[in-house]
């Protein structure tokens, strides 16, 4: 077994050091990697916290010496699904920017979790990053991972329930 499915089987017990270690060890190549695709760093930053939401999430079961195929196979994945998206959607800004769009995100996000809605305020409005939001929210930046993936999901569903079915999250 090797360093990376160490780490990864350490976190899987509950210990999330092992997890911080790989995102230590892969978060700025990874996101190097994505931006290879989508020519927007900041797109790119976020897309790679995803597919570490991801992994948090679903824990899917990665073979002995498959862990770095596994993450990049995964990245690349979500980039080029971005990339055709990203053609005929508007971003979460851009639903912002009309007063009845605005009217609508804030109806939706104030039915949700009130975590969710917190970390995603945060990290979208505020422009915070994860860890700045755990701190400002007494959490760990996996658990602040964790609400922004639940919260863009919940968000993405309450959005297409009020007709806005091309919100890209």
């Amino acid at each position: 077994m090797s360093g990376d499915e160490a780490l990864y089987r350490q976190y899987l017990s509950g210990d999330d050091t092992g997890l911080e270690a790989l995102m230590k060890q892969y978060g700025d190549p990874l996101t190097m990697y994505i931006d290879g695709y989508l020519h927007d760093v900041h797109e790119a930053e976020e897309l790679m916290l995803d597919v570490f939401a991801y992994l948090f999430t679903k824990k899917p079961r990665i073979r002995d010496g498959g862990f770095k195929a596994y993450l990049y196979k995964a990245a690349r994945h979500m980039a080029l699904r971005c990339k055709s998206r990203r053609k005929r959607l508007f971003s979460l800004d851009e639903v912002v920017r009309t007063k009845e769009r605005s009217r609508i995100l804030h109806v939706c996000m104030d039915e949700m979790n009130p975590d969710y809605r917190e970390a995603l305020y945060l990290t979208y409005f505020e422009g915070m990053s994860y860890a700045q939001a755990a701190q400002v929210m007494g959490k760990t930046v996996k658990q602040i991972t964790n609400m922004v993936y639940r919260g863009k999901k919940s968000l993405r569903r309450l959005l297409e329930r009020e007709g806005i079915t091309n919100a890209e999250l």
